[in-house]
């Protein structure tokens, strides 16, 4: 059996996490593809706002329903 040995500090902040090599490469994997996919919902709201298309903020529903129709 194979013993290590965890640096207090570490334990103190709560800044150690555990993880099989397989289940880490997964997350990371599905964290790239969530942020490629953010990046590019960010640029398009980004050019939306410079065409003038996004408005608000809307101080009651009846404003919303209004810049809707547009």
């Amino acid at each position: 059996m194979t013993t290590i040995t965890i640096s207090k500090k570490l334990m103190k902040n709560d800044d150690l996490v555990i993880l099989p090599r397989r289940e880490y490469e997964k997350l990371l994997s599905v964290s790239r593809k969530s942020m490629s996919q953010l990046d590019s919902d960010l640029e398009e709201a980004i050019k939306e706002v410079r065409n003038g298309k996004a408005i608000g903020p809307f101080s009651s529903i009846k404003e919303l329903k209004k810049a809707l129709e547009k």
